[in-house]
Formats: structure tokens, sequence, C-alpha cells
């Protein structure tokens, strides 16, 4: 008799047992869950024409604005985020300095979610080669001219014909004029004195 409820307990037992581990393995995902990073703006890999104004992580589980930490790097390893991560629920974004260079960017980032579980990772995006800035406007000294207007005379230049088309009379013809009529004159006067005394 005593042997039969000795049976009857290790049955027991091995049935309590098993109970027991499968309610505890079904409670096990819950216990084991962790916070993931569901997306990010910008995404992993992506090629971007210009530096964007931040960068976003959002992820499955509300964040903790006191443990958010995140870092991005640009191609020549100097940090280009600014201030402190801002947590808006699941999201996380930290600005960036728009006049970083273009290249390979490195994004960085430890959290911990509101009930306490810490995430950790990292991803790049590229900025493509910005375009060449457009050469300045032409100075006023390269300027074309005008076709239609006679170009203007250079400095210390002699000064133009008369405006009615006629050359301009040159000091030295000026002077042999007058000496000219100067001599005429006095011959007149010669002969008309010679002309008077014969008449006399």
């Amino acid at each position: 008799m005593h042997y039969t409820h000795g049976r009857a307990r290790f049955a027991a037992r091995t049935l309590v047992v098993p109970a027991a581990l499968g309610t505890l393995l079904m409670g096990a995902p819950l216990a084991a869950a962790h916070t993931d990073l569901d997306s990010s703006t910008p995404v992993a890999e992506a090629s971007l024409a210009e530096v964007p104004e931040s960068v976003t992580l959002t992820f499955s589980d509300p964040m903790d604005q006191k443990y958010a930490k995140v870092a991005v790097t640009s191609p020549d390893k100097q940090v280009v985020s600014q201030g402190t991560p801002q947590v808006d629920g699941k999201r996380v974004t930290i600005a960036l300095d728009p006049r970083a260079s273009a290249g390979e960017y490195s994004v960085g980032y430890r959290v911990v979610s509101a009930d306490g579980h810490p995430v950790s990772g990292s991803y790049t995006f590229t900025v493509q080669t910005q375009k060449a800035s457009p050469s300045p406007t032409a100075s006023a000294s390269e300027a074309p001219t005008d076709p239609s207007k006679p170009p203007a005379p250079a400095a210390g230049a002699p000064a133009a014909a008369a405006s009615d088309g006629s050359p301009g009379l040159s000091t030295a013809a000026v002077t042999t004029a007058g000496v000219l009529l100067a001599a005429g004159a006095t011959g007149y006067i010669l002969f008309r004195r010679k002309r008077v005394s014969r008449d006399d």
C-alpha cells in the first residue's frame, strides 16, 4: 500500500514539473523582448544630393531623453552633429551642420528605451559631390562693346577733327598764312606809293 502511494507521488511530480516549465517558456518571449531600430532618415546606404538638415532614428519602443546618444561624422572624420538629440516618443533626432563636405557619413547611436532596454548600432549614407557654383559675371572692362558705337578715344590721344568734317589747321599753317598776308599788304602799299609819285 505504501508502495502504491509512492508511485502516485512520483507521477504527480512528473506532471507538475513539465507544466511549470511550459509556463516559463510561454513567458520567455516577453522577458527576452528588446528594442530595435525600425527605420531611419536618411536610410542606410542612401545617396543624397546635399547634406540633410538632420538625422532621425525611429525605434520600436519609446526612448529615454536622458540616455539618448547620437553622433554623425563627416568623410574627414569630423563630428557634424549639433546639439543634443531630441526625443519624441519613439523618434530620436539630431541636427547636422549644413556646411559639411560631400562624401560618406557615419551615424552611430546608443539609446535606452523607457523600460530600460539599451540599443546601439551604426550605419552610413553618402552625399554626392555638390555642383560647382556659377562663375561671377564679367566685369565692366570685360563686357562686350556695342558695334554700333565708335570706340572711346584712348587717354592722351589728339583732339578729334572739326565738327564739320574738315581737318583742323595746325599752328605752323596759321603762322605761315599770317606772314604771307602781311607781306602782301606791305607790297600793295609800296606799289600805291610809287604810282602816286609817278602821277605827280
